[in-house]
């Protein structure tokens, strides 16, 4: 997955690691003569935080507009003055829901840099330092794509909505009665869609788009980080194995959250039972969110769960071409072969009734409490 592959006026490139995504990152920034976005969930210290602040104070002081667009809890560890060095040279920091009580519950989890609007990055790394690696002896194993052409006006767009939206201002946070229609858009061009999504109730576009892929899809190929899909999206990933297709689905062996893990695994067993076919990625963290379905790819920031689908601003691709299929399936190939397959036969007695109880509150915790208590605070008149 090493060279950029042309689709129309429209190029893709696999960034397969988080050394490969990191130096295309920084030499995008050292590339920019007109614009700089860059918008992540985590920007943490050390490396590459500093190594990608360097590169755009280094674009600001050449004259080049630059703006950060970081999520006010998944880059709480941040201290105030570390943007301090770009602010001096012109940039600008906003802030996305800065932490408070009603605004907790729902972040932007996005990741993107888009370039004088013409080049753009987009996948599930953030920029911290667990993602500097191969993904397999050391660092997360992720995923994420460089888009260059027509494509990445659009992916501009989506950052200049998330811009203005985070104009550090005290606004009340949008209640969650019906989703924003901004955030439910997709966008076409070279056989690439742009599909943001928000918070709210209704069609997430990305989820609808890839239901209907399922429809009548014979491969499916998922590998994501947080796996708690609802009720629809399970009946039609069971729906996919009962006719005869293959459904092969890589999930964490260990996790950055547990309580995910748990509640991921509450599914397995009739997942398993319907034919579903389950493997535990051990080597590392598997962060990557990589979903293919016959000869659609979808890749960005959004997990299958439900924070990610009905609760956080996220943003994903989706590429319809034989090569993206063929690239991925490679990536998939690989990836498998360092994971340990869940066996339907086991699963079952291999975990105590005190696991089995801590997976089916995990469960409840994510899927119902957790939606419930965004709704209120959201819905809170005070």
């Amino acid at each position: 997955m090493q060279r950029a592959v042309s689709m129309g006026e429209t190029t893709f490139h696999w960034l397969r690691t988080g050394d490969e995504a990191f130096s295309a990152l920084i030499a995008a920034i050292e590339g920019a003569r007109k614009s700089v976005c860059l918008e992540t969930y985590i920007y943490a210290v050390g490396n590459p935080g500093e190594a990608v602040r360097s590169a755009l104070v280094r674009a600001a002081q050449r004259g080049v507009p630059v703006r950060v667009l970081i999520d006010g809890l998944g880059s709480s560890s941040l201290d105030e003055e570390f943007f301090d060095p770009l602010r001096a040279s012109g940039g600008e920091v906003r802030v996305f829901n800065p932490l408070t009580l009603r605004r907790l519950p729902v972040r932007s989890h996005r990741k993107l840099l888009v370039i004088d609007q013409t080049l753009a990055i987009t996948g599930g790394f953030n920029v911290a330092p667990e993602y500097l690696g191969d993904g397999i002896h050391s660092g997360w194993r992720d995923i994420g794509i460089r888009l260059t052409g027509p494509v990445v006006e659009t992916l501009d767009d989506s950052f200049e909505t998330m811009w203005e939206r985070a104009d550090q201002r005290p606004l009340r946070f949008p209640r969650l009665r019906r989703r924003d229609p901004v955030d439910s858009r997709s966008s076409a061009s070279d056989g690439i869609r742009v599909l943001p999504s928000g918070p709210g109730r209704g069609r997430n576009a990305f989820l609808a788009e890839f239901l209907n892929c399922l429809e009548e899809a014979s491969d499916v190929r998922i590998a994501v980080a947080y796996f708690l899909p609802g009720l629809a999206l399970r009946a039609a990933l069971r729906r996919v194995a009962a006719r005869g297709g293959r459904v092969r689905i890589l999930v964490p062996g260990k996790s950055d959250v547990a309580i995910s893990l748990r509640a991921g695994r509450f599914l397995y067993g009739r997942m398993l039972r319907s034919g579903v076919e389950i493997r535990e990625y051990t080597p590392q963290v598997l962060h990557a969110k990589l979903y293919r379905v016959d000869d659609s790819v979808f890749v960005g920031s959004s997990n299958l769960d439900t924070r990610s689908l009905h609760i956080n601003h996220e943003l994903m691709v989706r590429i319809q071409h034989p090569q993206a299929a063929a690239d991925t399936a490679a990536w998939f190939d690989a990836t498998e072969a360092m994971a340990a397959p869940v066996d339907v036969r086991t699963w079952a007695r291999s975990r105590s009734w005190w696991e089995r109880l801590r997976e089916r509150w995990s469960f409840l915790v994510l899927s119902r409490i957790d939606p419930y208590v965004t709704r209120w605070l959201a819905d809170d008149p005070r």
